[in-house]
């Protein structure tokens, strides 16, 4: 089998859909507004950034200014915080290709252009990929906002350098090594706290509206798993950590990535630090939306995934093995949560005849190796979905030693007749190969203790016949018992019996 991936499938919405979704984000869509309104005068800094001087024309544009530029009265912070939105969707329209850069050494720019204050630059003029925005499909929109995706990113993996713009402005030097910012270090943090919140989202026991605390989410990252009560440093840290994230995912929500709700700022302490902060996940804490909680979009769920895949790691999609044999799909299914199972079963099904289907999937349960118990599991599943018509090809397989027992109790389940009793064999190899089955499917829980427990008080004598099966797996289930078991005795004759089984497959 397969090593399985570290998230669970995901549903994703039609890649229609999702470029529209990409369109109507306000960062984005600012940014091809700005590069539909630029015209071959519009001068650019060294970096690629609009001229200061036509900034509020381009805030005038966006609808961030009214016409004359001036902010409503008693607003007087709303200007500067217009030009830098116009700015920030410049710089994303320049980014995604959507306008090309023209140096001033390639290209005379007249005398007419008004020339950037900041120094060297040059103009720009329509990129090719602007055009796809109108023309190009579905996937040519996500392309250009997965690249504004990495810009952005990027943007807010750096820390808030304000206070050391100002020092410098002052005429002040700044010890960059002072910093304690390590950009790897950051990005990739800033990465893992995506992963998880795509885990969270994809996972069957996650979040019901998928909004997840903020707290809980930098303690994911935080808080080793075998730690019980955090101590006051690493409480600390998760705190420190919220503030970056209440940054970033407010940078991340305007290209449609997140729904997020901010920290309150009322319970921000002078010192700039989160007060009065919840223990992560406490369950007492009635209001922690107060903390900040954030939710990955249908788009973000998509962003995130194609990161994923970026980077070399496996992230499935329901769906994905539709195209793919019996085989393929008993073995990846039988790592996925109950529910995408089931559906990415059912949507194998749709385009198969069912008695047809229901022959592939036996074929492929058989099998003596290690994954063979899990499969076969997978396999009886599977045919449950498949109804009435799979009977004849459960009828086919009554005398086969691997499925001849799957195949009486489907037949049973279904109300079948005339269904021939299980020779003694038959019976222990399969009680054998269920047992297996849970626990490569759940381990030791407590699922299968009762089951361990059932079986061992219905069959009198079971230890005495069962190290005889010739299954490849009865040594370990054996053992298993005698781990699970909490009557002793019984315990200890599961034990004995393990012991003789393993003797009985090395002579």
């Amino acid at each position: 089998m397969t090593d399985p991936s570290p998230f669970p499938p995901v549903r994703l919405r039609p890649e229609a859909e999702l470029a529209r979704d990409a369109l109507a984000s306000p960062l984005f869509s600012r940014a091809v507004r700005l590069a539909r309104w630029a015209g071959p005068g519009s001068r650019v800094g060294a970096g690629g950034e609009l001229a200061t001087e036509l900034l509020p024309a381009a805030a005038v544009e966006l609808g961030l200014l009214p016409a004359d530029g001036t902010a409503p009265a008693g607003s007087p912070d709303e200007v500067e915080d217009a030009l830098a939105d116009a700015g920030e969707a410049w710089r994303i329209a320049v980014d995604t290709g959507l306008l090309d850069i023209v140096e001033d050494d390639e290209e005379d720019s007249g005398d007419e252009a008004p020339r950037a204050q900041d120094g060297e630059g040059g103009t720009v003029i329509h990129g090719a990929d602007l055009a796809l925005v109108a023309e190009g499909a579905p996937h040519d929109v996500l392309g250009l906002w997965l690249t504004a995706l990495d810009a952005v990113l990027a943007d807010a993996s750096v820390p808030d350098l304000d206070g050391l713009v100002d020092v410098l402005e002052e005429g002040g030097t700044v010890d960059f090594a002072e910093l304690d910012w390590d950009p790897e270090a950051e990005a990739a943090f800033l990465e893992g706290v995506l992963g998880n919140l795509y885990l969270l989202t994809a996972s069957e026991d996650g979040p019901l509206d998928g909004r997840v605390p903020l707290p809980a989410l930098a303690a994911s990252m935080l808080v080793p798993d075998d730690m019980g009560e955090p101590s006051d440093d690493v409480l600390e840290e998760v705190s420190d950590a919220m503030l970056r994230l209440d940054g970033q995912f407010r940078m991340l929500a305007p290209l449609g990535l997140v729904d997020y709700e901010p920290v309150d700022e009322a319970l921000m302490a002078e010192d700039g630090t989160v007060a009065e902060e919840p223990a992560p996940g406490d369950p007492d804490d009635l209001d922690v939306s107060r903390y900040g909680m954030v939710r990955l979009t249908p788009l973000g769920l998509y962003g995130v995934r194609a990161r994923i895949l970026e980077a070399g790691i496996e992230a499935p999609v329901v769906g994905d093995l539709a195209d793919k044999g019996a085989d393929v799909l008993l073995d990846r299914t039988a790592r996925f949560p109950s529910e995408a199972a089931r559906t990415e079963t059912t949507l194998w099904l749709a385009d198969r005849e069912p008695l047809a289907a229901a022959r592939e999937l036996l074929a492929a349960a058989r099998g003596t190796d290690e994954d063979g118990p899990l499969r076969r599991l997978c396999c009886q599943q599977a045919l449950s979905l498949v109804g009435g018509p799979a009977e004849p090809a459960l009828r086919e397989v009554l005398d086969d030693p691997e499925l001849g027992g799957l195949a009486r109790v489907w037949l049973a389940e279904h109300g079948a007749t005339d269904v021939p009793a299980p020779g003694e064999d038959m019976i222990f190899w399969l009680t054998v190969d269920t047992v297996a089955a849970q626990l490569a499917a759940e381990g030791n829980s407590d699922e299968l203790q009762a089951l361990v427990e059932g079986l061992a008080a219905q069959h009198t004598g079971f230890f005495d016949v069962v190290w005889k099966v010739g299954h490849p797996a009865t040594a370990e289930v054996l053992e298993a018992m005698g781990r699970l078991h909490p009557d002793k005795a019984v315990a200890k004759q599961a034990r004995k019996a393990a012991f003789k089984a393993r003797s009985h497959r090395q002579s």
